[in-house]
């Protein structure tokens, strides 16, 4: 049997037309609101720190903006789906629709249609343009934002540079890169075999080459005997690029998915112990876009039907349902990048768990 495309009608027009712009009315109202909370909140940095105007709006705010539509896309979706079906419910329009012969699968087609668009849009802002935004989001705080300023690089900076090295840095500070303190660490069988240590230790970003004006070694024999030498002028090279000293969390937001995925190969070579978190990152940006369907098919099943509660009911029931969902992705990506579970599984398990809801759901809508 094969599938027949269905012609796009008037109706299809109607109910495309409200989805996308009931969407994008609620996106535009919570934006607007959002950025003047978010400008009267920092508008003293602004002042004290001398912010340009064109680069608080073109470099921050701009910015801003696809990040935020991307972050709150799935709720808004769900809202605006059911708040103008809930709508056309109330009214007996779906009634209509369906006693005039159409069937609830074929109503659902602008539905998907629209759930397409919204997801594809997701989905360019998740792999490609937020990486770059969030880019010009942290140099610009970090230039006219009090507590961003160094909020990059942690006080205690511990990374595996290679299978049984570490690398342990304190105090690194990007504008002169330079550290009060830097260690490397040798372990064979999880015990500590040689160690070197420095104070005041420069990093030069492109040879990779910390170098120090003294620095200690400390060495282990079989028997755990520990032997301490001094020696001058530190000079050492080690695998560790200079975007490896900044918060992981913080560090791949700025990436798209083609630098993500290098740089998850990369430390899967150096058997990081970040590589969960990593993961999580990589199948979020593909699962958040997809769950666009998820929540529309939920959506309309829910609010299709025509019940003493009216539109507010539906909301009422449809926002629980859209909160529970976010509530569980960010349960189950902690589980993941703590070890718990598998990164993958971790972060799709929402989406299988709210498409069983929505399979149940569209079951039992209005035939």
């Amino acid at each position: 049997m094969k599938f027949k495309f269905p012609g796009f009608k008037i109706l299809d027009r109607y109910i495309l037309g409200k989805f996308l712009s009931t969407y994008f009315f609620a996106i535009a109202m919570i934006i607007i609101v959002v950025v003047l909370f978010d400008y009267v909140e920092k508008l003293d940095n602004f002042t004290e720190l001398k912010a340009p105007l064109k680069k608080i709006i073109f470099q921050y705010y701009l910015n801003f903006i696809p990040f935020f539509i991307n972050q709150f896309s799935g709720l808004f979706t769900f809202i605006a789906c059911i708040f103008f079906t809930s709508k056309m419910a109330y009214q007996t329009e779906i009634v209509a629709m369906l006693s005039g012969g159409m069937s609830f699968r074929r109503l659902m087609w602008p539905y998907f249609l629209g759930a397409f668009i919204i997801g594809s849009l997701s989905l360019v802002l998740n792999l490609w343009l937020i990486p770059i935004s969030q880019k010009e989001i942290v140099d610009f705080e970090s230039q006219y934002v009090k507590r961003k300023r160094n909020a990059q690089f942690d006080r205690h900076i511990y990374r595996q540079i290679e299978p049984g090295t570490f690398a342990y840095i304190r105090g690194y500070s990007e504008s002169n890169n330079k550290a009060s303190f830097f260690a490397l660490e040798h372990y064979a069988d999880g015990t500590m075999t040689q160690s070197l240590e420095a104070a005041d230790v420069t990093f030069d970003p492109e040879t990779h080459r910390w170098t120090a004006l003294r620095y200690t070694t400390r060495s282990f024999d079989s028997l755990g005997v520990e032997q301490f030498r001094q020696h001058r002028n530190l000079d050492t090279l080690i695998n560790l690029e200079v975007t490896e000293l900044g918060r992981i969390n913080e560090l791949i937001q700025t990436m798209n998915i083609s630098k993500l995925n290098e740089f998850l190969d990369q430390q899967k070579a150096k058997g990081s112990d970040s590589i969960n978190i990593i993961e999580v990152e990589k199948h979020a940006r593909y699962a958040y876009p997809l769950s666009t369907f998820i929540l529309t098919l939920i959506g309309v099943s829910l609010s299709s039907r025509k019940v003493r509660g009216g539109t507010g009911l539906h909301i009422g029931i449809g926002t629980a349902l859209c909160f529970s969902y976010i509530l569980f992705n960010r349960f189950f990506e902690e589980f993941a990048k703590s070890g718990s579970l598998p990164p993958g599984l971790a972060v799709w398990l929402p989406n299988i768990i709210y498409l069983g809801i929505a399979l149940y759901l569209y079951r039992k809508a209005p035939k």
